[in-house]
């Protein structure tokens, strides 16, 4: 009788043998209703924060609300024409949007429903995780060397720009490299693969080492 296969060596052969098939993602079931929940910087301007500074702070890779908070004062005070009124300014607003970080069980049941579900691009794999990698939340891949795990990176790098109808969540992606391992050929074939524009979809990635 042969070895068993482990889950993870599952995952890596679905991941592979539907790669190679060319299938199209699973679109993970939403309501229509539902859009995906992202608390833009832009929504400091109807809270009185004017469009310069909400410029500038764009210009230091704050891109939300969240981030704002959660960068400390000093750090802010480093962006160029940024007085410290107009950081205490931001940051008052940025508590009265946000409010305690503690929620009531009714306003994280709201939350959840803005939850979007990104496809991985195989429709085993989906299955498995019941329908794809949420968003607002942290997902770990892990297996042996040669398993799948980057090649998964890179299909949900391009999945997560698609339109929600195919799987994706219509959104752009930061990539953190911390082993080298990210390939732009890759993401090109993968591009094709459904039928988007290579180099659009390198562009809509932000990459870190």
């Amino acid at each position: 009788m042969p070895p068993r296969k482990s889950t993870t060596q599952q995952i890596a052969e679905s991941v592979a043998s539907e790669s190679r098939a060319q299938s199209r993602a699973a679109s993970p079931v939403q309501d229509d209703d539902d859009e995906p929940f992202f608390d833009a910087i832009e929504e400091l301007q109807n809270h009185g924060i004017n469009a310069q500074d909400i410029a500038k702070l764009k210009s230091a890779a704050l891109n939300t609300v969240t981030g704002v908070r959660m960068t400390p004062k000093r750090q802010l005070l480093k962006i160029k024409g940024l007085s410290e009124a107009k950081v205490d300014k931001i940051k008052e607003t940025v508590q009265k949007m946000l409010g305690s970080s503690f929620s009531t069980g009714i306003e994280v049941s709201d939350k959840r429903k803005k939850v979007v579900t990104i496809s991985t691009g195989s429709k085993s794999v989906d299955s498995i995780l019941g329908g794809g990698i949420q968003t607002q939340s942290i997902s770990e891949v892990y297996g042996e060397f040669r398993t799948g795990k980057t090649q998964m990176a890179h299909t949900i790098s391009v999945i997560a720009q698609l339109p929600a109808d195919m799987g994706g969540g219509g959104g752009k992606v930061a990539y953190i490299d911390t082993e080298g391992t990210f390939r732009p050929d890759r993401i090109r074939a993968i591009a094709d693969r459904f039928g988007v524009d290579g180099e659009a979809a390198l562009s809509n990635i932000l990459y870190g080492p």
